[in-house]
């Protein structure tokens, strides 16, 4: 399945490829074994591109209540503290994830709670993985409230690639865990944000992660 909020791209490209590799296959057919090249490229070049934006469907482990999971696919590029925050009102724990433009793309709840910012803000669009680029680019931080009045947040930041943040939670929605909650086109960066007293992190620097389904975090004893 493809993430229809791609569909602006990956529609018009379909629209465009599939006859020319038609084309290029009959050509072939008929006795011109030459557009066998031009068809291979191009149905490889179509294939790529339409890979960015699958949505494969995810559910989180019904067993498993106390973890905030993935908002991303990808591999965490940094866990750091933080001793002030704007998503938590406080000192917070930030896992940063990189992803590549062979990961999927869209991005999903970590944790049940009502969406209370939205706050985008301008700026660059240099290398995602870079810790530069985390802190300067163009990034949207989606804040959000636990139904205990826990602070929380995920933060969507562009890439060199990236230019274009897509969140369809807006300010008093309620959302779900799992949940699709967006899409950044080619290569980003993903942000779970926690109160830093909430509990510790389960993974490291370098480690692959599955939004939707990976832990990140564990509050078996917080009240969220």
């Amino acid at each position: 399945m493809l993430n229809r909020h791609g569909s602006d791209q990956w529609l018009p490209t379909t629209l465009v490829a599939v006859p020319v590799m038609s084309a290029c296959a009959w050509l072939a057919v008929r006795g011109e074994p030459g557009w066998w090249l031009p068809f291979g490229v191009s149905l490889l070049a179509w294939s790529g591109f339409c890979a960015f934006f699958r949505d494969p469907p995810r559910r989180p482990n019904p067993s498993d209540r106390h973890s905030w999971l993935s908002p991303a696919d990808g591999r965490v590029s940094s866990v750091e503290r933080h001793a002030q925050h704007p998503a938590t009102d406080g000192p917070a724990l930030v896992i940063r994830i990189f992803l590549s433009v062979l990961d999927v793309h869209v991005n999903r709840v970590p944790w049940d709670g009502e969406v209370v910012l939205r706050e985008h803000r301008p700026g660059q669009y240099l290398d995602a993985r870079a810790a530069e680029g985390a802190r300067v680019n163009e990034s949207l931080l989606v804040g959000l409230r636990t139904q205990a009045g826990t602070r929380w947040g995920v933060r969507l930041v562009a890439g060199a690639i990236a230019r274009r943040i897509v969140c369809t939670a807006r300010v008093g929605d309620r959302v779900r865990r799992g949940e699709r909650m967006g899409l950044i086109k080619f290569g980003s960066t993903t942000e779970l944000i926690v109160p830093d007293a909430l509990g510790e992190p389960l993974v490291r620097v370098g480690d692959r992660v599955i939004g939707g389904v990976t832990p990140l975090v564990r509050s078996e004893h917080q009240v969220v």
